[in-house]
């Protein structure tokens, strides 16, 4: 708090005050018929910190409470007694005052750096009027579901369920199990948002990017069955094909930075040697690229699902047990065989398990790497044999050499770490 600060220290909340209600107030400058501006944005935004001076020095909170009620019976009056040529009630300019009081209120308490960036925010979502409009009517029934079952997983189960250890070799934590189902559900779903805002019209790099933080599986089956009915749009498949599945060690990379940072830098190490060769694999294939190609976007199925959240958890669950039993009874190699086993269909289910044992001290770094290396490798494979089956000769030419060179680089790093 600013009591018993400087005067300089009080003169710069007001004059912080004041600068976010000009920011919000620009915004809102721009629009017709407007009721408050840049000059009363200002304002507010000085009353509130003077109201929470006023507030702090006699010591009752019902002075700020009081001024925010002001603004918005002033906002309303003049809605009411003036309505907006376009029929719109107002509200947003409304709220926004109240905001704009409050961010005011919180600078003189001491929050101006986390006022500011709710100023900045709240400037965004106003400006931003149209296209957030856009992307919401473009929402379908599938689109809310996703979003509304996320939530579910994130904020109605996670919270409730217990963090302890249970089972087999003491492998399964319920909390931690479903943590993870969150992570990859919200990844997915990330990527699911931003490949059906980009759509079949922004090309082969979004849609190959996006989808692969999907499914790399369901954007090279897609692609495979659309280069075999169209041959002549092999290499734009293979552009596609190749950066879903490049986008999966950036993914692994990002996954391991939430779970077990420590092992961040060597694994990028890996995963960079095969990163690094497959973009130059692509950027090849690029080049061959003729323009104006239609393509079809990847038919994912709604990744928050509540049947594929638990499929993946008791999948998850499942690899954690084994890891831990193969890894008793038969040492490494025991571990190694189920990264190459469960990689042939998911790749997610055995990395999160062995960065969680890495994580418990129960394999090394080495170990952990090598696994996640295997179980990479084995996804490869299997894309592989997708891409010479569904897609046919002309796809494989183009997609197999690509493939390869990821699968060399992640060999040739895995060999340089030991």
């Amino acid at each position: 708090m600013f009591a018993g600060g400087t005067e300089y220290e009080s003169l710069q909340a007001f004059a912080t005050s004041i600068g976010i209600g000009l920011l919000i107030g620009l915004e809102r400058e721009r629009q017709s018929d407007l009721k408050a501006g840049l000059r009363t944005f200002a304002l507010v935004g000085l009353l509130g910190c003077v109201s929470a001076l006023l507030a702090q020095i006699t010591d009752s909170g019902w002075i700020i409470a009081a001024g925010l009620l002001a603004v918005a019976a002033m906002m309303i009056a003049a809605h009411v007694s003036d309505p907006l040529d376009t029929g719109d009630p107002g509200t947003t300019s409304v709220v926004a005052l109240m905001v704009c009081y409050a961010l005011g209120a919180m600078v003189w308490f001491g929050h101006a750096s986390v006022a500011v960036m709710l100023a900045i925010a709240t400037t965004v979502l106003l400006y931003f009027k149209a296209q957030l409009h856009g992307i919401s009517k473009s929402l379908t029934h599938v689109d809310l579901l996703s979003i509304l079952q996320f939530g579910v997983l994130a904020l109605v189960i996670l919270p409730i369920l217990p963090d302890r250890d249970f089972g087999p070799y003491d492998a399964l934590n319920p909390r931690n199990i479903w943590w993870m189902v969150v992570l990859i559900s919200g990844v997915s779903l990330a990527g699911y948002a931003a490949l059906r805002v980009v759509g079949a019209r922004h090309g082969a790099a979004l849609i190959g990017i996006f989808g692969g933080m999907v499914s790399s599986t369901a954007t090279t089956m897609i692609f495979a069955r659309h280069a075999r009915a169209h041959v002549e749009l092999a290499r734009t498949a293979m552009v596609v094909i190749l950066l879903a599945n490049i986008v999966v060690l950036v993914r692994l990379s990002v996954v391991s930075f939430i779970v077990a940072p420590e092992i961040l830098p060597s694994l990028v190490a890996v995963l960079g040697a095969g990163l690094v060769l497959g973009v130059g694999a692509t950027l090849w294939g690029w080049r061959q690229l003729q323009g104006g190609d239609s393509l079809p976007l990847p038919q994912v199925a709604n990744p928050t699902e509540i049947k594929t959240a638990l499929t993946f958890g008791a999948l998850y669950a499942l690899v954690l047990v084994l890891s831990a039993w193969l890894q008793d009874i038969a040492g490494n190699r025991g571990l190694y065989l189920l990264a190459l086993a469960s990689g042939l269909t998911d790749v997610d289910a055995i990395t999160l398990s062995s960065l969680r044992m890495f994580s418990l001290n129960k394999l090394s770094e080495a170990q952990t790497i090598t696994a996640i290396t295997l179980a990479t490798l084995s996804n490869l494979a299997f894309k592989t044999g997708l891409v010479a089956i569904i897609g046919g000769v002309a796809l494989a030419r183009f997609t197999l050499p690509g493939f390869a060179a990821i699968a060399a680089g992640l060999v040739g790093g895995l060999l340089l770490m030991e």
